[in-house]
Parts: C-alpha cells; sequence; structure tokens
C-alpha cells in the first residue's frame, strides 16, 4: 500500500464560524485572520494505492461553480486535484474508488466536472462511495444546510449510474470502525455532530492507523472539545463524538489526518493536563520514506 497526499489548493473561510464559540482572541492566534475575519484553509484529499484499487478520499472544491460563488472563498494557491494526482504519476482516468466523507461542496466539487453544456463524473472508470443515510439528507437538505449541499455536485453521481452505498446501519453517532467493503485495509467510522452520516476513512497501513479527519476535527486546533465549528448542524454531538474518538484514538495510537489544517497534514495524540491534545506533527510521506 501507499499514501499520497492530494492538495488541491486553500480557500477562506469566517474564522468565527470555524471555530465557534471560542473567542477570537484565542482562536487567532491559532490561524490569524485577514482584515475581513477570514482564515485560510486547506482543501488537502488522500489517494490510497492499495493492490489494484486506486482510492481517492473527497475531491475539494472543483472549479465549476461560477465567479461569484467562488468569490464568497477566495480560493487560492497553485495545485490543483489534476496537477497533484499528475505528481505522483495518475490521471483522473486511473481513479477506481472516489469516497466522499460527505456532500458538502468542499469536499466533493471536484467529482463531477462540466463537459460543455453537460456534467459528467471527473473519475469515468471510478465507483463513488457515499451512504443511503447521508445521501438523503443531502438531497433533502434542511434549509440551514442547503447553501452547502449544491445539487450539481451530488445529483450527477447517481444518474451516471457509478454511486454505491456503504451500508452504516443506522445508529446516531460515532460508530466504532467497521468494514467499508472497498478492500480490507480501509475501515470506516461514522459521526453524526458535523452534518448526519459522515464518514471517515481508518486506513490499516503497515503497523500504523491513519484516521482521515473529514470535519469531525478540521485541524490541529479543533482537538479541545470545546472548539466546534459554527457549521456543525448538532454541536453537542460532535462533542461528544470527539471526546470518544479522541479517547479511541489516545489508546490505540492512532495517526490524525487533516483535510483542513493550512499547515500540519499529520499528527499524533498525548494525554495532558489539559486533556488529549497532539503530539508529534509531521507530512504523510514522512511515513512513506523508506524504512518507515
Amino acid at each position: 500500500m501507499k499514501l499520497y497526499t492530494i492538495d488541491t489548493g486553500f480557500f477562506k473561510l469566517d474564522g468565527g464560524a470555524m471555530y465557534g464559540v471560542v473567542p477570537k482572541t484565542i482562536w487567532n492566534k491559532l490561524n490569524p485572520a485577514d482584515e475581513n475575519n477570514l482564515c485560510t484553509w486547506a482543501l488537502r484529499c488522500l489517494l490510497i494505492e492499495d493492490g489494484n484499487r486506486l482510492i481517492l478520499v473527497d475531491t475539494g472544491n472543483g472549479d465549476k461553480q461560477d465567479a461569484k460563488f467562488f468569490s464568497h472563498y477566495y480560493l487560492h494557491g497553485d495545485d490543483t486535484l489534476e496537477k497533484s494526482l499528475a505528481k505522483h504519476g495518475f490521471t483522473s482516468n486511473d481513479i477506481t474508488d472516489v469516497f466522499l466523507t460527505h456532500l458538502h461542496f468542499d469536499h466533493c466539487g471536484g467529482a463531477i466536472k462540466r463537459a460543455g453544456d453537460k456534467l459528467i463524473p471527473a473519475f469515468k472508470n471510478a465507483i463513488y462511495w457515499s451512504n443511503e443515510r447521508h445521501w438523503k439528507w443531502a438531497t433533502e437538505p434542511n434549509e440551514r444546510e442547503k447553501a452547502s449541499f449544491l445539487k450539481e455536485n451530488i445529483l450527477p453521481i447517481k444518474e451516471s449510474g457509478q454511486l454505491k452505498f456503504i451500508p452504516i446501519g443506522t445508529e446516531a453517532s460515532y460508530i466504532k470502525p467497521f468494514a467499508s467493503g472497498i478492500t480490507e485495509n480501509l475501515l470506516v467510522m461514522a459521526v453524526s455532530g458535523h452534518t448526519d452520516a459522515m464518514m471517515l476513512p481508518v486506513i490499516k497501513y503497515n503497523n500504523s492507523t491513519i484516521v482521515y479527519m473529514a470535519d469531525l476535527l478540521p485541524s490541529v486546533g479543533h482537538i479541545p472539545l470545546p472548539y466546534v465549528m459554527g457549521y456543525d448542524m448538532f454541536p453537542l454531538t460532535t462533542m461528544r463524538e470527539k471526546k470518544a474518538f479522541l479517547q479511541d484514538a489516545l489508546e490505540n495510537g492512532y495517526i490524525l489526518f487533516f483535510e483542513h489544517d493550512p499547515k500540519v497534514e499529520c499528527c499524533t495524540l498525548q494525554m495532558t493536563e489539559k486533556g488529549i491534545r497532539q503530539k508529534k506533527v509531521f507530512a504523510l510521506e514522512e511515513m512513506m520514506a523508506p524504512g518507515k
């Protein structure tokens, strides 16, 4: 197995929304805001090469929305999904599976592209993986979350015939790792504080377990329990899920991979007098080095 970080650029979001009830005097030291109170965040995907499967976890924003839409998010940086794949010797046609943690635009926007006046899968040879609970939640959105679930990102996936669902059951929140049905080295956790039935990939790599954090922990700065995004649908559920997950992660030595942290890709955890916090921070490629 090989793992690759797939950077797709950066965008900006309101700092207060990203840190919820935490005062700016505190969070601004973690990720300083600009003059518009916006902080920079990464759009970091993960590529898993496991035997004959090439699995892409999330797809970033994509580029098919109009200029007005993107003007709200200040996309910047030189990385794109295509350039990052090419850096590792791959093209979109090589992808066999696209694992979508959830269907907010910054996680699935790159899954669909424009071809003339049509919307088609950006990965024509891939199976797209979601789950039935989240699919229903996203395609019948509540008014608060509606702006994050864009039909042009979602409906063409099903229309293509390339969509499959991972069975996750009916539990409300924090389901411990279970088989994904994709490869034996890829498990899934399901959480529902940020949005209903978001899936976190759990990757068995050599003697390590790496968890792709999606929006349960967008960054290292969100590890403390009260640091819950204003975007979360059910913040108290998020806090319970974080508490349960962090305890499991500490006890089992999980490595956390961050989708949105602008600087930190991965970290391990330790117990401190303030609770569970990051220990070592490092880039994923450090794990891929010979002898690791």
